[in-house]
């Protein structure tokens, strides 16, 4: 099987460069030598979301999909259920709240690289 690139590049970087390359390549979760081709194409890219972004956006879902179903049903029967809706509401806010504090929060240093 043939490569797709034929051409190598050899690169000397000095030990703080290396350390950079290597933690920005794995923060994007990319290996270091598609980091740079990302780079030389004139995209930046971006850090993997923080470990429980998928369960977060599963359950923004989730709210979003029941309170469409209330707001439905609110609006065929002109009456709304306020328990379910509170119910929710609540649920929304504790999500909201939850991904600001995985956005935000300043996380413990690795220093070993």
């Amino acid at each position: 099987m043939m490569r797709k690139r034929g051409i190598r590049v050899q690169v000397w970087l000095n030990k703080e460069e290396k350390t950079k390359l290597q933690v920005s390549a794995k923060k994007a979760g990319l290996s270091q030598e598609t980091y740079l081709r990302t780079l030389i194409n004139g995209y930046v890219p971006k850090e993997l979301p923080p470990p429980d972004y998928y369960s977060m956006m599963r359950e923004l879902h989730a709210i979003g999909s029941n309170l469409n179903q209330i707001a439905a049903r609110a609006n065929a029967t002109g009456h709304i259920d306020r328990t379910v809706f509170q119910y929710e509401a609540n649920r929304l806010r504790k999500a909201l709240l939850d991904i600001q504090a995985a956005v935000t929060s300043p996380e413990r240093r690795n220093d070993n690289g």
